[in-house]
């Protein structure tokens, strides 16, 4: 019985003809199959994100309150200059939200990178530390906020006592007018500078060995080698741990309102652009004011997004 051989000219006259033979779509379809797989997701996720936006921007152009079902009139930009133009509530609350995220953002870098060089290297009792310190992640924020709220509690508190055992006068904490934000900063530090340090470890821990022993063989101090040596090559590292969590903590809410309840306080001294624009749609039931300050806000964590990306664009 013979053997059925196939020559290459054979072979490439039954692939062209195979190729001419599919329909067009079909092959249309192979060249761009990654996407068709994935479109479904991606248009689920689109409409989730779009959606939202669309119609608070669409309420923020209206005068829409009391009621969800109520009638609204089109006003068109009269909320944005009616907020832009509030200097009681609106500028005062922007300016909280900046130095709430600043100033948790600095102290949770700093504290993160001091801990993540920490535990770099390896140590007795390693594993034990590392849970230590993750601890905080475990809580829910609403949690945290109430159990830190009565510790500051100014008769009852744990924190004044500990004061008192060292000669020190009670302290208002969250219930002071000039001190509840500065300790409603600390609460957040104390939760989520974690999460900074597993960003940072996890940076340190895929850097090679080699530039660190080349700066040491040269006599460089560690001070030298962590400006010179570690510092640049974990650059793109913190960017992304700085991008995540400067977002974050631009959004926070849940901790806030925990500790200081509606409007950030008697005195709206924790009143951030979150917790205003909260008290604004469910105290007072203007969702059109309340929608405006929202893009407002949308507005500037996108902004504050694109700075950050750039600035991790140039790091790379």
């Amino acid at each position: 019985m013979a053997a059925t051989t196939t020559t290459p000219s054979t072979a490439g006259k039954t692939s062209l003809t195979t190729s001419a033979s599919t329909p067009g779509w079909a092959r249309w379809a192979n060249r761009h199959r990654k996407w068709l797989f994935a479109s479904p997701a991606m248009a689920f996720v689109a409409v989730l994100i779009i959606f939202p936006v669309a119609w608070t921007l669409y309420l923020s152009l209206t005068d829409a309150e009391g009621s969800v079902r109520a009638e609204s009139e089109f006003v068109g930009f009269a909320n944005y200059l009616d907020v832009l133009g509030d200097t009681e509530r609106f500028w005062p609350a922007v300016m909280r939200t900046v130095i709430f995220t600043g100033g948790v953002l600095a102290a949770e870098i700093v504290l993160g990178m001091a801990i993540a060089l920490l535990l770099w290297r390896p140590f007795k009792g390693e594993k034990w530390v590392r849970v230590a310190i993750l601890l905080p992640l475990v809580a829910t924020p609403v949690a945290v906020g109430m159990m830190w709220r009565l510790i500051f509690d100014p008769n009852i508190g744990m924190a004044n006592r500990v004061l008192g055992w060292v000669g020190l006068g009670p302290w208002p904490w969250l219930a002071g007018e000039h001190s509840a934000l500065p300790t409603t900063m600390l609460i957040d530090v104390w939760q989520w500078t974690p999460m900074i340090v597993l960003i940072l470890l996890a940076g340190l821990t895929s850097l090679s060995d080699e530039p660190q022993e080349a700066a040491l063989i040269d006599g460089a101090s560690a001070w030298q080698r962590f400006r010179h040596v570690t510092l640049p090559l974990l650059m793109p590292t913190l960017v992304v741990a700085v991008l995540l969590r400067g977002i974050d903590a631009l959004k926070t809410f849940d901790i806030l309102y925990a500790t200081k309840g509606k409007g950030g306080g008697s005195f709206h001294e924790v009143e951030t652009l979150n917790v205003y624009a909260y008290g604004l749609s469910f105290d007072y039931n203007e969702y059109g004011v309340s929608s405006t300050v929202l893009i407002i806000f949308f507005l500037i964590i996108i902004g504050s997004m694109w700075a950050v990306t750039s600035r991790r664009k140039d790091a790379a």
